[in-house]
């Protein structure tokens, strides 16, 4: 085994790692592990993304269903609208992409560059969500939920388009959106993202099921590796400072981001 697919495999372990201690955000790393560690096309990379990000979320959720955190309406109508554009978006807009884009000056923009430089430009948002911090009014436990039900559509259809083409798990757009638009507190928000996330993702996978060829061999290893991180960074969670981990994932994403831009474009 080469020493660049054993730190892909710590990736791995390091993705759920970060689930566990933040409840969210080590999804933006997989596809660059995949990428730049495991060298997979970054279509499969974002394919396979979908899977690990989907079966992590899941696993997160169920630990937030059990403390009864989700709020499963809110799932519902803010799920349904994600997970038609993501399987969409996986089926039939990602293969249609020419592999040829444009050029600009002489330098030619690829499928996969473009797929690449968007997904860094969604890192930075991401990090800049995650450097920000929650919002002072966001955690009052006796807030009515309301649904503002044309914006949490509009909201899970754009999420829906982001999360196919990149395959994160997109919780810095979503969890604002269910505070914003269902009125629901932090926590809850949060532990339902999670439920969203897995849904979306699982789904959107499954339109690529019958796009690629998947290696399930290397995914599933993979993929437990996530898991077994997930539970590490929940137990870590009770010795580290989640809010405090968070900003300084926030400026490693950023950084990550500003390296997949300067990679792939200069």
């Amino acid at each position: 085994m080469e020493i660049l697919e054993i730190f892909g495999y710590v990736g791995a372990l390091l993705i759920g790692v970060v689930l566990g201690l933040i409840g969210g955000g080590g999804s933006i790393l997989t596809v660059p592990v995949f990428v730049y560690l495991l060298f997979i096309n970054p279509v499969v990379a974002t394919a396979y993304s979908l899977f690990v990000v989907g079966v992590s979320s899941l696993v997160g959720a169920f630990q937030n269903i059990r403390k009864g955190l989700v709020d499963f309406k809110t799932a519902i109508v803010f799920a349904i609208p994600a997970f038609i554009t993501v399987y969409a978006t996986r089926k039939y807009l990602v293969p249609a992409i020419p592999d040829e884009l444009f050029t600009v000056g002489g330098f030619l923009v690829t499928k996969d560059i473009g797929i690449m430089v968007f997904f860094a430009l969604i890192m930075l948002l991401a990090s800049y969500s995650m450097i920000k911090g929650k919002c002072k009014n966001c955690d009052d436990e006796d807030a009515v939920v309301t649904y503002n039900y044309p914006m949490i559509v509009i909201e899970g259809l754009v999420v829906g388009v982001i999360t196919g083409i990149v395959g994160a798990g997109g919780g810095f757009l979503i969890i604002p959106a269910l505070v914003m638009l269902a009125k629901l507190p932090m926590k809850k928000a949060v532990a339902t993202s999670l439920l969203i996330i897995a849904i979306k993702s699982l789904i959107g996978f499954i339109g690529d099921v019958e796009n690629l060829d998947i290696d399930w061999a290397f995914l599933i290893r993979f993929t437990s590796l996530s898991v077994v991180g997930i539970f590490l960074g929940v137990w870590l969670n009770k010795f580290i400072d989640g809010n405090r981990l968070k900003k300084v994932f926030g400026w490693f994403v950023l950084l990550m981001g500003i390296y997949i831009l300067y990679k792939e474009l200069f």
